[in-house]
Formats: structure tokens, sequence, C-alpha cells
């Protein structure tokens, strides 16, 4: 931790019309620029083709297909061209697609979109979640802020809103399933939608913003009662195989595998949670990794603990995103039949007025250890166990800064159980300013 090598971080910036994109794109460069980083900005590649004249209309289903194949082409070539520039860049480099592949499948049938892909012997495991580090939705102002909808200014859109409102749910339905997916939407003003915008990068690249950009979100958990409705019951979902392995560390530090992925293809995520000092900050630090180191770091796993196995579904309902957990055996007794549904919210109004009607929900767990994953895959007793960690959030949770909070704490006028989130630095970067003695006017 003391001496990282620099950070090649690439953000998809994705969104309905009438979303937010071009300014997100404008104000995230100036933020990281005033940081030290250097900022590449991906052009959107349909905008490009479009421009010469191509109109959808004009299109057969043959050549409509077609078209989308090689934009597709087009975009992973530009994108390659940048990330490069990327991995030879002497700074920590952001690279901001404006777009990013999958969005290609919003616009073609599904069967189409799997056609497409075994032609070009691609798969949505890498095209999605391997490609890039996190994805942003910028939920269309036809979806909550229609009185700010409009097609001026913009020679490639003319979707009146019901239409927008159609595209800004199938662009944000192509990315569902991708680890780091934020959905922000329009329950605040446009610059609140900016900040919490630029809080979800900070947050994801482990940059302690303290109180600048006021973001509100925080992690939520529930306990669901199964069994869970039929799949026709769900919205456009996607499910994937996880198997989490702690390895053997130094308490009170906590390392662990994640292996996630769909059809037989994979990600790996090799995580290290540290304590720098006891009673201090705990740090995050999250690294992929290919097969081969995955299988090697196997060798190292931590006896007390059991493999967890759980089947992920993804799903929005409402502009939120969920994370459906469902555990799966072989694993302790105490995780049998055990369902619990995650998702981030800045929302301020009460919870049971957007979680989904569909599912049972027997009650909130935020923040409770008995739903810890790192307490639930110990093979001990928790009454007799010495490792059963009864204060520190669930091991997934984004880095806290105290990890003795209250249970309960009021946050945006309504009760919940958990503590309040406030990210810190997981990746020093060398001769950054300090981010507290930054003008506001920079974002």
């Amino acid at each position: 931790m003391d001496k990282e090598e620099k950070r090649v971080y690439k953000l998809v910036l994705t969104g309905g019309p009438c979303g937010g994109k071009t300014t997100g794109q404008s104000r995230l460069c100036t933020f990281f620029e005033n940081l030290g980083w250097k900022v590449f900005r991906v052009p959107e590649t349909a905008s490009v083709l479009l421009s010469g004249g191509i109109k959808f209309s004009d299109l057969s289903e043959t050549e409509a297909l077609k078209f989308q194949e090689n934009l597709l082409r087009t975009m992973i070539q530009i994108e390659n061209t940048f990330f490069e520039l990327g991995k030879t860049c002497k700074r920590n480099c952001m690279i901001i697609c404006d777009r990013g592949a999958m969005d290609a499948s919003a616009f073609i049938s599904k069967d189409k979109w799997e056609k497409l892909l075994r032609d070009n012997s691609w798969n949505d495991v890498e095209l999605r979640d391997n490609r890039y580090n996190q994805i942003i939705h910028m939920v269309s102002a036809a979806n909550g802020a229609e009185e700010f909808y409009t097609t001026e200014d913009h020679s490639c859109r003319s979707e009146g809103v019901e239409l927008a409102k159609e595209l800004d749910y199938n662009a944000a339905a192509a990315w569902i399933g991708h680890p780091y997916f934020d959905v922000i939407d329009n329950s605040t003003d446009f610059d609140g939608k900016m900040r919490r915008m630029i809080g979800s990068v900070c947050n994801k690249i482990g940059l302690d913003t303290g109180d600048r950009l006021l973001n509100t979100s925080r992690k939520l958990k529930f306990l669901i009662k199964g069994p869970l409705p039929e799949n026709k019951v769900f919205p456009r979902f996607q499910d994937f195989e996880v198997v989490h392995t702690y390895l053997q560390s130094n308490s009170p530090n906590q390392v662990r595998l994640r292996k996630r992925g769909q059809k037989g293809y994979f990600s790996y995520i090799h995580t290290v949670r540290r304590q720098r000092e006891p009673g201090g900050q705990i740090v995050e630090v999250k690294t992929q990794i290919t097969h081969r180191d995955y299988i090697n770091h196997l060798a190292q796993k931590d006896k007390s603990h059991f493999t967890i196995y759980k089947k992920r579904r993804c799903f929005l309902v409402n502009n939120q995103y969920f994370q459906l957990d469902i555990y799966e055996e072989p694993g302790h007794p105490r995780c049998k039949g055990l369902i619990l549904l995650e998702t981030y919210s800045a929302l301020d109004y009460a919870v049971d007025k957007w979680l989904p009607e569909f599912l049972n929900i027997e009650k909130e767990v935020t923040g409770n250890p008995d739903y810890s994953m790192y307490n639930l895959s110990l093979r001990e007793d928790w009454k007799t166990s010495k490792k059963f960690w009864r204060s520190i959030p669930d091991s997934e949770s984004p880095p806290i800064s105290e990890p003795h909070l209250p249970a309960e704490q009021k946050t945006n006028g309504h009760l919940y159980t958990g503590s309040q989130l406030n990210f810190k630095l997981i990746q020093p970067t060398n001769g950054l300013p300090d981010m507290k003695q930054m003008k506001p006017e920079i974002y």
C-alpha cells in the first residue's frame, strides 16, 4: 500500500436521451484533471457514424444488423486505441467511454445479438464484465424530469418522451449484471445528479471526497423469505454463478477471491481488506486477476471458512439496481435457504415505497453481523468463535472510516440499520492535492 502502480480506470458513461452524459463527461474530466489525472474521452461511435448520413429507417433488417456489427467492431478498435494510450501514460489515467460495447445489444433482438456474438467469437462476460471497470447509467430526463426533456441542440435526437423512456430502460438493461453498475436517476436537481455521478466514480476508485460531493447513497441489505416467485414475475434479469473463497490472513485483515460468470465465462477478483491500525481506517483493494492467478491463490484457502456459493440475480426496478443473492450448497447449515437482496440508494423516502413488490421482504438487515458473508462462511460456532466480526460491516461493503458505529442511524428522514459509509483512499496516488482543499467550482 505504500507504493502503488499508477491507475488506468475504464469508465462507461451511458444512458437514455437527454440524461446528462455530455455534461457528465465534461465535469468528470475537469474533476479528475484537477486531481492530477490524465483523462481521455472516447467519442460515441454511433454518433460519428450517424452524422455521416446513415438513417436506421432507411436500412433493411439485414443492413441494420450488419451496421450494428460494424459499429461494435469500430467501437472496440477506437476504445482499444485509448486503452493502449492509458497503459503507457505515466500519470493515473481515466478513460471515459461515451457508451460501451453492450449498448449495441439494446437496439437488436436477443437472438440477433447472440448470433452477432457467435459470428465474432465474442461473449457477454468479456464485453460487459471484464472490459470496463465501472458502468454509469444516466437516466433520461424523460423519466422523472419530463419538464427538462428536450431534443434541441442535438442533430441525431428526435425521440418523444415515451420513446425516450423505452430507450432509457433498454440502455440500462443492456448492462444488467456488470459487477460495478450504478444508475443515477433524477431524484435530485441536475447539479445534484452530477455530484452523485462524480461521487459514485470516486467511491469505486477509492477516493475520499469528504463532504465535497454530499453523496448520501448507501448500501442497504434485506432478508428475503422464500420461495422466490417464478422467473416470469421478475423484470429483465441476468443470473450469475458466484463463488467466494477466503484466504489465509492475519487478523483483523481479510483476503478473499471472487469467481463470477455465466455460460462458462468468468471474471476473477482478488480483494484485500486491511485495518491500518487497531481501531483505525479500514481500506479495501480489489484487483482483477487471471484464471491462472486465481488457481494459484486457491492454494492459500483458509480452512476455517466454508467456500460460499451463490446464484446472483441482477435486475432493475423503477431505476433502482438490485442484486439478489441466493445461497447454495455446499456451505454451513446457517446459509441453507438464505436469500439476501442488496442495493445502493440515495432515495429520501421510505424504502417500502420502492422495493420490489414481487419479493417477500422479511426485514432489513443492513449492518447486521449475522448476515455478513465473512461471518456466514465461518465453520466455527459463532458463540465460541474468536473470528466472528461483531461490528464491521459486510465483507462486500465499501470501506468505512470507523468500525464501531451505532447500529441505528437517521438518514434522509427515515430510520435504517447499519453504518454510515465514508469512503477512504484505497490506492494512494502520488503527488495529488488534498481534495478537501479544492474549490467547489471544480465540479
